[in-house]
């Protein structure tokens, strides 16, 4: 096989004719500035992405003035320089567009060696290398549009490493009384037998590293047409726009049906949000009450939608489910909008949590064989406790044909900003990145004084924003959130106060004291791990101080997801309390 030139015929050129102390100056400073990019990732990004606006320009340019090009190409080499100017201009598309380079790339190098393979006196031995080869650039294109987050930082990291490696190959051949750069050596020949042991271990490498990303990727799932909206979308809020079969799986003795509906968002402009409705296969006479159900924190994308989950209507999606069918009571479980549906998740943003929340009851009294009555109990668990607290708050005014008759907010996300400043106190997780960007992209697309360009350097954005993507459910978090980190490590992937000023501002007034105009239940686990239970604390002394009626208990022992899966003490209490609301019994004695 033809060995791989790295360098230009110009830049190898100039540095021949160089003088040395020039040579020696060049070096050094590819060294260091590589060292440097080693450690500030973000800043490798910029220049990575510059060298490739940078790389188009000239290339194009250089062919332009070859007089002797054909049309076709001097043509296409002017399209070059557009790029490259393009690229110049807008350098958040250029390091969005990395990945695609990167893939190109290789695709190309693939095609070389697959050239390679069917070149003329190659031997066995040397076909096979060279096919294994190509084989994998193929699978390593395939791995870098797959993978964009952890793609854009290992090009940052490479491009540093490259960089310090031609400036050490300077100062090596200097030292040796050469020339910078020699001409490339011919390869040494090698066994056949060792090159067929480097193509099987290719091979292997190339299998092995496409399963790991299948397993990462098993749990991704696809958002069906059922969940698009439609042309023509009722201006009212509440509407069923349609309703679906429910593939997963169903608690025993209930069907589930999916349902696309009419909603408005924190501003109170149209929206659209999904949701399920779980029934009792025979239901007693009369109208059903309901226990409208907020789930917690899943992502913010499309494909974080519980309802297009398998276990989304079962006991480790909706706390108690079973207990609740077999009652005879049914639950209607909210994506929110953003989730399934089209639109702005609203992450953390209480008006637009619980607007969808009560839409979704509103929506499920249109599906056909459905009798339901006017009774709702409000449950909700971490970001959906927080989301219970809201749509308690807002029921009376925004659907006031709804009989709220309690609210139970688990493990509620109740304070936003003090919860912020607690996630944001070190040592911080591998997951905050994601966390973070969970939070600042709803809340910049919501709020027009927040600017995510404020808190996101420009060569995170593409960063921040494919990690937005990720789901709670899906085990490629954790690329993301390694990516996320081991930028956070060498340089901060996020800007200024994440507490303070508009975002701030906008988490201190998304937390609610209220009214609630019924009975509270306020649960938590005490070894909870996400929002700590002192936090619980502070909210509850804000509430009783403000004279508001609750209930409140502390599950010892139990971590966040403890208090709301199968075999919780919590459970029970839920199921007697929500009993108790339906039967119209009196409240009990606040718990201040």
């Amino acid at each position: 096989m033809s060995p791989v030139r790295l360098h230009r015929p110009g830049v190898e050129g100039w540095l021949r004719r160089a003088p040395g102390a020039v040579v020696v100056a060049v070096a050094v400073l590819l060294v260091v500035g590589g060292l440097v990019l080693a450690v500030r990732p973000l800043t490798s990004l910029v220049l990575l992405a510059v060298t490739v606006g940078v790389a188009c320009v000239l290339t194009g340019a250089a062919d332009v003035a070859d007089a002797g090009r054909p049309r076709w190409r001097r043509a296409l080499a002017v399209v070059w320089v557009l790029v490259g100017v393009l690229l110049l201009a807008r350098l958040e598309t250029a390091v969005a567009l990395l990945p695609l380079v990167v893939a190109l790339l290789l695709v190309a190098g693939a095609v070389a060696a697959a050239g390679d393979a069917f070149a003329r006196g190659a031997g066995r031995g040397e076909r096979a290398l060279a096919a294994a080869w190509a084989l994998a650039q193929v699978a390593l294109a395939v791995l870098a549009l797959l993978w964009r987050d952890a793609t854009v930082v290992l090009a940052a990291l490479v491009f540093a490493l490259r960089t310090t490696a031609f400036g050490v190959l300077l100062l090596w051949r200097h030292a040796r009384g050469r020339r910078p750069i020699p001409p490339a050596p011919r390869p040494r020949r090698i066994a056949d037998g060792v090159r067929w042991a480097a193509a099987a271990l290719l091979v292997v490498a190339v299998v092995g590293t496409l399963a790991v990303s299948r397993q990462l990727r098993s749990h991704d799932v696809a958002v069906p047409a059922l969940y698009d909206t439609p042309a023509q979308v009722p201006g009212q809020p509440g509407r069923l726009l349609r309703d679906g079969d429910f593939p997963g799986q169903a608690p025993a003795g209930a069907t589930v049906r999916r349902i696309l509906y009419t909603t408005t968002d924190a501003h109170g402009a149209p929206a659209v949000a999904s949701g399920l409705v779980v029934a009792p296969t025979t239901p007693p006479p009369g109208p059903r009450p309901v226990v409208a159900w907020n789930h917690g924190t899943t992502g913010i994308a499309r494909a974080c939608a519980p309802s297009l989950l398998e276990n989304g209507a079962t006991a480790e999606s909706i706390p108690a489910v079973d207990e609740a069918v077999a009652a005879g009571w049914v639950v209607v479980a909210t994506d929110y909008s953003g989730q399934g549906a089209e639109g702005i998740f609203p992450y953390l943003i209480g008006e637009g949590e619980a607007r969808s929340s009560l839409d979704a009851v509103r929506a499920a009294h249109e599906l056909p064989g459905l009798d339901l009555g006017d009774q709702v109990a409000v449950w909700g668990h971490s970001q959906g406790g927080h989301a219970a607290l809201w749509t308690a708050a807002l029921a009376s005014s925004y659907a006031p044909e709804l009989d709220v008759v309690g609210t139970a907010a688990i493990s509620p996300a109740a304070e936003p900003r003090a919860l912020a400043r607690r996630l944001l106190e070190p040592p911080s997780s591998a997951l905050l990145s994601v966390a973070v960007a969970w939070v600042l992209l709803p809340y910049s697309a919501t709020y027009d004084d927040v600017d995510l360009d404020a808190h996101v350097p420009l060569p995170a954005r593409p960063l921040v924003r494919e990690m937005s993507q990720r789901c709670t459910s899906q085990p490629g978090l954790i690329v993301s959130a390694l990516a996320g980190a081991g930028v956070a490590a060498a340089q901060p992937l996020y800007r200024g106060d994440l507490t303070g000023g508009a975002v701030g501002a906008r988490l201190g007034q998304n937390a609610t004291d209220g009214p609630f105009g019924a009975p509270l239940l306020l649960a938590w686990g005490s070894e909870d791990e996400v929002i700590p239970a002192d936090l619980q604390h502070d909210y509850v002394a804000r509430l009783c101080a403000a004279g508001v009626p609750l209930e409140q208990t502390e599950l010892p022992g139990l971590s966040h997801m403890g208090v709301v899966l199968p075999g919780s003490p919590l459970l029970p209490e839920l199921m007697t309390w929500t009993e108790a609301r339906f039967a119209g019994a009196p409240a009990p004695p606040s718990g201040c």
